[in-house]
């Protein structure tokens, strides 16, 4: 092991040393910093894009000239005050490993590639399984975020539902076969259904049912299985995106299992999985144990670096079957391929970050964020139903807020302008961040609690900006 004035001293140590100085400064100021500065394209175009520099330049300098460049379009997001999307921070631990995950650069896809990462990602497999109380049998793999995970679990879908058609999907591919039907909640996640056009099972063919107040209609989806002659995949929320609502898992894992053809159960659980973390909202989550997949974020409630996410199977031949592949230059090893279990061959080592933040906090640390983040969202959602000139749009089953400003006399049109105008202000005005959506029709605008470091200070912020928006904007 080099002497540490060696390692001060080494060639790569001055651009360390300046990403270190320019790092701390950027944590250290989120508490005050602008959430954002709201750049436009043009702006940040001008500030970064030039031609291809025909000579290289000092690294350390390097560095320091991206990081005045690009600035102005650096959002505070890893901060307590960034209530857009569904967006976590990152912890000190998590951070830490994420950092000499990078300095190690191993490469997660062989276990001859790195024994040590495959081993890590094997252990925080099992950690997560325990933190969420699923089976512990249920075979999986980290992924870049919920996205790849619902496509990992819709894939291992894809190639039940064939086996039970007489085909072998990843094999034979699609062409010729007999569809295959997918049946979901209106209100399934954009990133699912782009996973199914990604896999041939079609944007366009997924039968879309009811769900009136974000949870899905399990008598009117019953009554469209029992249209479907053959074998079904269905797409469950765990956490419906715009106001956190759950669909009856345990309800969709009945028609799985009455379902004369057979079918198969995906659950999207990008951050309501972690209400299983807290006993007093895991009622949410009853029967997410008895999923055929499962997919979730790592980078939302567990506070790692982007980008991290991981999924669950309960049979693990279907992954391999899906994923596996070999060749005479793909040495394997004694233990675990991940990279027979996913879409990537090559694979950024995620489980060291997420080994270190399950390390640190711990299922009681979890717990407590988790707690405190849904404490939060229910104080906001009580503030907005309290304050004239604002109304919520759902209840708030957890941690995301979804509202509206509304005025006397302005009709539905006018009102939609004031809150798509009112969300603009808001990020705008730095203090806070917040996004807009449209729920039923109306536009609106979400917060999100998520972040580990967010108090009730913070939540006194979000509420003096919309206040100061509300009275204001129009």
């Amino acid at each position: 092991m080099p002497a540490p004035d060696e390692l001060t001293s080494s060639p790569g140590a001055a651009p360390l040393r300046r990403a270190h100085s320019l790092a701390s400064a950027f944590l250290a100021s989120l508490g005050e910093r602008p959430v954002s500065r709201v750049p436009s394209a043009e702006e940040m175009a001008a500030a970064l894009d030039e031609p291809l520099p025909e000579d290289g330049s000092d690294p350390a300098v390097v560095v320091d000239e991206w990081f005045r460049r690009a600035e102005p379009g650096i959002t505070a997001s890893p901060g307590p005050r960034f209530f857009g999307f569904v967006t976590g921070g990152v912890t000190p631990a998590a951070l830490a490993g994420d950092w000499l995950a990078s300095a190690i650069d191993q490469n997660a896809g062989l276990w001859a590639g790195s024994p040590a990462a495959a081993q890590t990602e094997l252990v925080v497999l099992r950690w997560l399984k325990e933190l969420f109380r699923l089976p512990s049998e249920w075979s999986g793999a980290l992924t870049s975020g919920a996205t790849m995970a619902n496509l990992i679990g819709l894939a291992a879908a894809r190639q039940w539902a064939g086996r039970q058609l007489g085909f072998d999907a990843a094999a034979d591919g699609l062409a010729g076969q007999p569809p295959i039907t997918v049946v979901a909640s209106a209100q399934i996640h954009l990133s699912a259904v782009k996973c199914l056009g990604t896999l041939g099972l079609g944007r366009r063919q997924v039968h879309l049912v009811s769900a009136p107040r974000g949870s899905v209609d399990v008598a009117a989806m019953a009554e469209l299985l029992r249209r479907i002659d053959g074998p079904a995949i269905i797409v469950g929320n765990a956490g419906e995106v715009n106001s956190g609502h759950f669909d009856d898992l345990a309800g969709l894992a009945d028609l799985r299992d009455a379902h004369p053809a057979g079918a198969w159960l995906h659950v999207d659980g990008a951050f309501g999985l972690f209400a299983s973390v807290a006993p007093r909202l895991a009622h949410l989550t009853q029967g997410i144990e008895r999923a055929d997949s499962l997919a979730a974020d790592a980078h939302k409630w567990l506070n790692v670096p982007y980008d991290s996410g991981f999924a669950f199977v309960r049979d693990g031949a279907l992954l391999r079957q899906v994923f596996a592949v070999g060749a005479a230059y793909v040495a394997g090893g004694t233990g675990w391929d991940p990279c027979m279990h996913v879409p990537e061959m090559s694979r950024r080592f995620r489980g060291l970050a997420a080994w270190c933040a399950l390390k640190a906090f711990g299922r009681a640390g979890y717990r407590a964020v988790v707690e405190r983040c849904v404490d939060n969202a229910a104080a906001f959602a009580r503030w907005v139903e309290a304050t004239p000139g604002l109304a919520l749009m759902n209840p708030a089953p957890l941690n995301i807020v979804c509202f509206r400003l509304i005025r006397d006399g302005l009709d539905e049109a006018a009102t939609d302008r004031l809150n798509r105008d009112a969300v603009d202000a808001i990020q705008r005005d730095g203090r806070v961040f917040v996004t807009g959506t449209v729920w039923h029709g109306r536009a609106a605008i979400r917060a999100a609690f998520d972040n580990w470091q967010t108090t009730s200070a913070d939540v006194a912020l979000l509420q003096a900006a919309v206040r100061a928006v509300a009275t204001t904007a129009g």
